[in-house]
């Protein structure tokens, strides 16, 4: 199926803005942007994208329904890709209510007016449009020294964020399966790449040893993830909006799993050899912060389905993938230094008493 009219929620966000920035420059369709502007988005996420022909933005709350049904009858689409959402663990256990609001509530808003959406529409048109669910590899709770996450893990959500999305997720499959909404739910790994907010593990390491601060880790830094470059995740996402079986699950995942202290390393090791100095190595400004409370042991994805149904496979690895994050912020900082000098500092999240760490 190809898509002319797309809406995308959170699309100033870290993955919502990638999508954009492929919808625009790869493909011919509309794009809508329906973001709320939190403090985690940024327009200039995108660049280019004001003025562009085939782009339209709309500042609005995903739980304000008359704002997002304007937005649906004036856009029309054709596909919904539902991006929107409070993502920082770290965030979730400091104030987990914008979390229920955002990602429970605004979810259910958003289904009621897309539901009136596609009723309204003529036979052909409800056929082919998708309402698509981006959601995350948290739900499915910790794993252990073995094993992966596929689409019939059951849900063993463990942090505020998680129990949010969890929720989320239950909605838009019961939706499909009471009112018949012909939806998709997709399931990602960690994120990582250009334009990623500093809060979260590995844009925040970096800055960090750019700067030659300390680079705080949680535990022992064993927690291992599952790292997906997130140009390959908007690919995917949009492979699923198009071709992806009405009612369908995806799991998207790099297939890439890391301890958080072999991430922190690496990043270490590519600041020294991209933005050598006379300091000593990187390395040595590691150190060890009290965990966080209910930091999930083990994340791994299996996409085996989505690359057998659909054909989709990961383009960069984890080492060609980091490269290219590394080498992004170096030569960006008119993106990321008005963030540190206004909306954060870099400060811990998610334990007040402790110094700064990074860890989702």
């Amino acid at each position: 199926m190809s898509l002319s009219r797309v809406l995308v929620t959170g699309g100033a966000g870290f993955i919502g803005s990638a999508v954009v920035r492929q919808y625009l420059g790869e493909t011919e369709v509309e794009v809508l942007n329906l973001d709320c502007l939190t403090y985690a988005a940024n327009p200039a996420s995108l660049p280019g994208a004001a003025g562009h022909p085939r782009y339209r933005f709309v500042q609005a709350d995903i739980c304000d329904r008359a704002a997002v049904a304007d937005a649906v009858r004036t856009h029309r689409p054709e596909a919904i890709l539902h991006l929107a959402a409070e993502s920082h663990v770290d965030r979730s256990i400091d104030g987990p209510g914008a979390f229920v609001s955002t990602n429970v509530v605004g979810t259910y808003t958003l289904l009621e007016v897309t539901l009136d959406h596609w009723r309204g529409l003529d036979a052909t048109a409800r056929a082919r449009f998708r309402f698509h669910h981006v959601s995350t590899d948290e739900v499915f709770g910790s794993l252990g020294a073995t094993g992966a996450f596929t689409e019939a893990s059951p849900y063993q959500p463990r942090s505020p964020y998680s129990a949010t999305k969890a929720a989320s997720d239950h909605l838009v499959r019961a939706w499909h399966e009471t009112y018949g909404l012909p939806v998709v739910v997709t399931n990602c790994s960690n994120n990582y790449g250009p334009f990623h907010f500093p809060e979260k593990l590995i844009p925040l390491m970096i800055l960090k040893a750019l700067a030659r601060e300390p680079l705080p880790v949680y535990g022992r830094g064993d927690n291992v993830r599952d790292w997906l470059f997130v140009e390959d995740h908007a690919r995917a996402l949009r492979l699923v909006a198009e071709a992806g079986a009405v009612g369908e699950t995806y799991i998207i995942g790099g297939q890439a799993e890391r301890t958080n202290l072999a991430v922190v390393e690496a990043i270490c090791d590519l600041v020294d050899q991209l933005a050598p100095d006379d300091g000593p190595p990187r390395r040595t400004l590691i150190s060890f912060v009290a965990d966080r409370p209910g930091h999930d042991f083990r994340y791994a994805m299996d996409p085996t389905k989505i690359e057998r149904t659909l054909g989709w496979r990961p383009l960069e690895t984890f080492e060609t993938g980091l490269r290219r994050t590394v080498a992004w912020y170096l030569e960006n900082r008119w993106w990321w230094e008005p963030i540190l000098a206004g909306r954060y500092q870099g400060e811990r999240l998610g334990r007040a008493t402790a110094a700064a760490g990074g860890g989702r």
